[in-house]
């Protein structure tokens, strides 16, 4: 995530801002050139403040998300005048939680932020993430129903359900605990997921996916078999040597999907600490990150998870990155960068 600065007064700007601390503007987040921007209220909308026009024409309009109004969103919409009330990365909401409900609307909210940097992250990979088609990427929230079910976390065919419960903290840490995982976080939830989407997008019947047969597997075992085996006998005693997870050794596809998660970590935590001027032990480039070479990043990423862990466990806390990334690991960390690089380009909302 990059630092951003308040074009009126200079003052930093983080990514959730609604407001410049320094000068009082109203900020949000303009997707369409990627930065966060002072406004000013006009004509019942509102303009990138201090915006030069030529000709006395009239600025840009804008307004914000609908879901601003909720504290949801902080990211702003051309007013086309043709309705559309929703931004870049809510209009792929489908199903909301029953926001009547106090307990759900915080929850919602949470969520909410990690959709939105996954959102910016796709953005900033220049991948297509689009909301119609033959595959459009759709948001599910659920909260438990009222008989008692619990909503599951999962992918298919490009809706992606996210369980309202994970964004209570107490309850994601024991559903971590419980189930032996070292990182379960809701932006980790929706990275993960997404991968899924984007094996169905840039992988299915592709040009790479006997490449990503050789190196993640055959994903034509069957999942069902795959998943209770799992769940039954746990993940092989030496899965750290090959796999980044022990769930990534349930299937190709968990494989995958845990992989292209662990790729996003370290994309988005490579551009927050150039943002914030943090040295890295290798050159990375300062632009798009999918221009430069995976080894570089690794030579980047690693030293710096290493420093990551040792500032944490200063505070008292357990690793922010408990991960090993060995050899294979780093091989197809690889070839998601080469299928981001190269067979996702072009950002289409």
């Amino acid at each position: 995530m990059k630092l951003f600065s308040c074009q009126i007064c200079g003052q930093t700007l983080y990514f959730e801002n609604g407001s410049c601390l320094s000068c009082g503007h109203t900020v949000g987040f303009l997707p369409v050139e990627g930065r966060m921007v002072a406004v000013d209220p006009s004509g019942g909308g509102w303009t990138v403040a201090g915006t030069p026009t030529e000709d006395n024409a009239a600025p840009q309009q804008y307004k914000f998300c609908k879901n601003w109004e909720l504290s949801a969103c902080n990211w702003l919409v051309e007013d086309k005048g043709d309705g559309g009330e929703y931004c870049h990365a809510c209009r792929h909401n489908h199903i909301v939680p029953d926001l009547s409900k106090k307990e759900n609307v915080k929850r919602w909210q949470a969520i909410e932020r990690a959709k939105r940097r996954l959102i910016y992250t796709l953005m900033e990979l220049d991948l297509p993430v689009p909301i119609s088609g033959d595959l459009p990427l759709v948001f599910d929230f659920l909260a438990d129903a009222p008989s008692g079910k619990q909503a599951m976390t999962g992918h298919a065919k490009g809706l992606i359900t996210i369980a309202l419960t994970e964004a209570d903290d107490a309850q994601r840490e024991e559903r971590r605990q419980r189930m032996g995982e070292a990182y379960r976080t809701l932006l980790g939830h929706f990275r993960h997921e997404v991968g899924h989407y984007y094996w169905d997008f840039l992988l299915a019947d592709g040009p790479m996916l006997e490449r990503y047969r050789t190196l993640f597997g055959d994903e034509r075992v069957d999942y069902g078999d795959a998943l209770e085996r799992h769940y039954k006998n746990g993940a092989p005693e030496n899965w750290a040597a090959s796999f980044v997870s022990a769930y990534a050794t349930m299937h190709p596809w968990e494989d995958w999907a845990e992989t292209w998660a662990h790729y996003l970590h370290m994309i988005d935590s490579l551009e927050t600490a150039l943002g914030h001027g943090v040295p890295l032990a290798a050159p990375i480039f300062v632009g798009p990150l999918t221009q430069t070479p995976a080894e570089n990043l690794f030579a980047a990423w690693i030293p710096l998870t290493v420093t990551l862990n040792a500032m944490s466990r200063s505070m008292g806390e357990s690793d922010l990155y408990p991960f090993v990334l060995t050899a294979p690991v780093q091989e197809k960390l690889a070839f998601v960068h080469e299928v981001v690089s190269t067979q996702g380009r072009g950002f289409a909302a």
